[in-house]
């Protein structure tokens, strides 16, 4: 597998990852009542498949 494909695919995990985080933030100010922290875990996952799209299109290549 050539070195930049590899890193990338690290990369993608890395923000799999992440997402799921978010996800997890949801579910517990759901839990907690906190609308704050729903607001913040809701851009915090927007962000994530911002960055998303970029890298599926090199991986894509």
């Amino acid at each position: 597998m050539h070195a930049g494909k590899k890193e990338l695919k690290y990369q993608l995990w890395g923000w799999v990852l992440f997402i799921v985080c978010a996800f997890i933030f949801i579910a517990s100010s759901f839990r907690t009542g906190d609308v704050l922290m729903l607001i913040g875990s809701l851009f915090f996952l927007v962000a994530c498949f911002l960055f998303l799209i970029p890298l599926l299109g090199k991986l894509k290549s």
